[in-house]
């Protein structure tokens, strides 16, 4: 049985909490660089927990839905576990029905990432991931940078270099409920910046061509609950709710302008995300039970949402996607950049 206060390595979890003047304050902790909670005071009340998360860090362990932790290094799923190099089919190590999931079986969620930087408002965690770690090409060295503004703003900040040709994607796994727990999420109020999204099969695994959302239960152009369309059209029945990666607009890449809004059923909480990244995955947590919570208890499925910054799932495999590359070869820095920022209303 596994020591509590220890991680796999035999060592102590490290967590560290930031926290600004206003008193709103973020926890995270170096293994899988996960990010543990997010507090914010409201108007005339007790701070509100936002996040989802586990009672204690080893829970973290043996729970499957990645709460909170850092995905790499490829965020989302490829088909098949295979990637193609020089013409040649390369494998992965498959770890969801043949295919490979946020990074493989042992992804970069499951690791002790190095604390190089710790302040008031902002830490910085490393991982080096060697040359065949979960079937990738080359050694990788990547940097998590995160910050807490004095305007309620949780900033991440990505980057890596690669030794060999390789393709990254770095993201985090948050799952919020700005209503707090013991709630159902789809009762929130989405609204995203994106024209169109990539259907998937049952197993998550996109279709080659881009759809747009006019038209369909996939449309959140408009502000409206997660509930409101929710399992109404074949693209959600596949994948029991939303699960799918919508393409932002190009307005959105550079981080100046919203890529979503998401709003708490009480009408007290508000967020904002920024990205630099092509798209967002929109998952309503159609898997989520079983999950530990703060209480030690278990959570429900669409306890939370998660609105995951990333390239398009599965897109070394698709060089056609109207999208950056996610190749990184030697000599370059893979850059990408994600702000949640929360108000009291």
């Amino acid at each position: 049985m596994l020591n509590p206060q220890l991680a796999p390595d035999g060592r102590p979890f490290n967590i560290v909490t930031l926290k600004n003047i206003s008193g709103t304050t973020a926890t995270l902790m170096d293994w899988g660089a996960t990010w543990l909670s997010l507090q914010l005071p409201l108007q005339d009340a007790k701070p509100r927990e936002l996040l989802l998360g586990c009672q204690h860090p080893a829970d973290y362990l043996i729970q499957r839905a990645y709460l909170g932790a850092t995905l790499g290094r490829y965020a989302n799923r490829i088909a098949n576990a295979t990637i193609e190099i020089d013409g040649k089919p390369h494998l992965l190590t498959a770890n969801q029905r043949g295919n490979q999931l946020h990074g493989g079986p042992e992804g970069f969620d499951k690791r002790r990432w190095q604390i190089l930087s710790h302040s008031a408002q902002q830490v910085s965690f490393q991982l080096v991931s060697a040359d065949g770690d979960q079937g990738f090409p080359g050694e990788l060295t990547a940097q998590v940078d995160y910050a807490l503004t004095e305007d309620n703003r949780l900033e991440i900040r990505y980057q890596a270099s690669v030794d060999k040709l390789c393709p990254v994607n770095l993201s985090n796994h948050a799952y919020f409920n700005l209503d707090g727990e013991g709630t159902d999420a789809r009762q929130q109020t989405l609204q995203l910046f994106a024209d169109q999204f990539l259907p998937v099969d049952s197993d998550g695994i996109p279709q080659d061509r881009l759809v747009d959302v006019a038209n369909s239960g996939m449309d959140f152009r408009i502000a409206k609950t997660v509930a409101k369309d929710f399992l109404q059209d074949s693209y959600q029945q596949r994948v029991k709710g939303y699960d799918h990666a919508y393409l932002l607009r190009h307005s959105c890449h550079h981080a100046a302008n919203p890529a979503a809004h998401l709003w708490s059923a009480d009408g007290r909480v508000k967020m904002s995300v920024f990205t630099s990244a092509p798209a967002l995955q929109l998952y309503s947590g159609n898997f989520l039970s079983g999950a530990i919570n703060r209480a030690g208890g278990q959570y429900p499925n669409y306890s939370g949402i998660a609105l995951e910054s990333q390239f398009l799932p599965d897109s070394p495999n698709h060089a056609n996607w109207p999208q950056r590359s996610c190749w990184i070869k030697p000599g370059q820095i893979y850059h990408s950049s994600t702000a949640y920022q929360f108000f009291s209303l």
